[in-house]
């Protein structure tokens, strides 16, 4: 019997050794530096059947402690002792609303090891637990940079809510599985109407967030959805509806499909120099610690950026089973800026007027960059910016504004999340895990000017779709004047 138990010990010992040696992963080959910009590097492909893991585990923020902002910054706790704080909105009066929020409960594709696993994950990424589902307004009565007024807005009806939009009188919330229009006059501290249900969106699924984003004349609202799994290998009917963004017309109720092949996109914002629509998204896993570099681009209407089957435009993902559109290839687009392998961009905001960040951080975007839990080293961690040309192309490297939230190894005090502007021209960012909202701002910086929209002739229509169209601006190729 000694003997048994001594054989089952020794047996068990080696399993654990197995599952360890399977998860200590691959270390990146490049620098993060390397997998970001216009022209990112990009590894060969390491496809896993066990993925690189390396979570950092959410440990809070001391009494008095903040993240370490760029130099002529300051950062500050705009509110804190807040539940899984996500989305930020700015009201046009000055108020703050924040979706507190967390995945519902729901299986991951994948099977019950993924969902093991995933589980596992979610407990140590600080994102475990059932959602508050709040909706909370955020006052600051004095402009001193902290919010001294906090109110439950809605609790009724939320289901892990996300996205938040508000125009004359309308406030529209984005639960995972459905859009809701409440009546809401800004500047009350509850809403007391009933929901009207606008549309049903896919639910859950391996990415729950629904972010949502007027139109600049507020005619339509656009929905983005995420995926429900990496690379569908749950099959493609279950990811009817997602991996794109939608358009709704809020007056006949009618949608269509803006963008598609977008694994996980999560923050949208009018691009000001050019008034067409940029997101960020998240891109696909277990192809090493290098693979693939989220990224931020434009979304012109009918764009597919290539999501299951390729990706950066026409690199074949081979582990993909589901059979490949025709031409894919000839009309995919090629992202317009990578963010950096697995850093989970989330948040986007671009420079406004009136923004007081200071001349370093002068036009572009601002990025929250939640963090990987799949690289080694870990990257993201931090909000940076990317500036843009006077043409609204995003130009150079990131500049961090927040140092990575990092703490000692393998721990982090927060996750930085969503960016929005408050109305004295400061950055608010949201730490999910930190459960605090930080507010950053360039003391005694002037209030940025207003970016001046492009005009100018536009190009003749193009009559057929026969590629990515940004490359008939390429080295060698035809004369725009030519594009028929």
């Amino acid at each position: 019997m000694k003997k048994i138990l001594i054989g089952v010990v020794i047996l068990l010992l080696l399993a654990a050794a197995v599952i360890w040696w399977l998860f200590q992963g691959e270390p990146a080959q490049y620098t993060l530096e390397q997998t970001t910009g216009t022209d990112p590097t990009l590894a060969l492909p390491d496809a896993q059947m066990v993925p690189t893991v390396e979570i950092a585990e959410p440990i809070g923020w001391a009494d008095g402690d903040t993240p370490q902002a760029a130099e002529g910054l300051v950062v500050n706790r705009f509110a804190e002792g807040l539940d899984h704080p996500r989305v930020i909105y700015a009201m046009p009066n000055g108020d703050i609303l924040v979706t507190l929020t967390r995945a519902p409960k729901s299986e991951v594709t994948g099977g019950w090891l993924t969902n093991f696993v995933a589980g596992i994950l979610f407990s140590e990424a600080g994102s475990a637990g059932p959602s508050p589902n709040q909706l909370v307004l955020l006052r600051d009565t004095d402009e001193d940079g902290v919010a001294d007024e906090r109110h439950i807005l809605r609790e009724d009806d939320l289901d892990s809510p996300s996205g938040i939009a508000w125009a004359d009188g309308n406030l529209y919330i984005a639960n995972h599985d459905e859009l809701l229009r409440f009546d809401y006059e800004e500047g009350a501290n509850v809403v007391t109407s009933q929901p009207e249900k606008l549309a049903d969106l896919p639910a859950a699924g391996n990415h729950w967030m629904r972010n949502i984003l007027l139109s600049e004349d507020g005619e339509s609202l656009y929905i983005a959805v995420g995926s429900a799994s990496n690379i569908g290998e749950g099959g493609m009917e279950i990811e009817e509806g997602r991996a794109a963004i939608h358009e709704l017309d809020l007056e006949t109720g009618q949608a269509r499909l803006f963008g598609a092949g977008l694994r996980n996109p999560n923050g949208m914002a009018w691009n000001p120099w050019t008034g067409e629509l940029w997101t960020t998204v998240n891109e696909r896993d277990m192809l090493g610690s290098d693979l693939v570099p989220d990224y931020m681009s434009n979304v012109p209407i009918g764009v597919h950026y290539g999501w299951p089957w390729v990706y950066y435009n026409d690199i074949v993902d081979e582990r993909v089973e589901s059979r490949m559109p025709r031409y894919l290839t000839e009309y995919t687009r090629t992202p317009q800026y990578a963010l950096g392998a697995h850093v989970a961009a989330l948040g986007l905001v671009f420079t406004e007027e009136g923004s007081r960040m200071g001349d370093l951080f002068g036009q572009g975007a601002f990025i929250a960059r939640h963090g990987s839990w799949n690289r080694i080293p870990p990257s993201g961690y931090d909000v940076v910016f990317v500036q843009f040309d006077d043409r609204g192309n995003p130009v150079g490297e990131p500049r961090r504004v927040l140092e990575p939230f990092l703490a000692a190894e393998g721990q982090t005090h927060g996750r930085p999340t969503w960016v929005e502007w408050d109305r004295t021209g400061a950055l608010l960012v949201s730490d999910d895990t930190g459960n605090i909202i930080w507010r950053v701002t360039a003391p005694g910086a002037e209030g940025a000017a207003a970016i001046e929209r492009n005009s100018g002739e536009r190009l003749p229509s193009r009559r057929q779709l026969t590629d990515d169209p940004s490359r008939a601006f390429e080295e060698g190729a035809i004369n725009p004047a030519d594009i028929m």
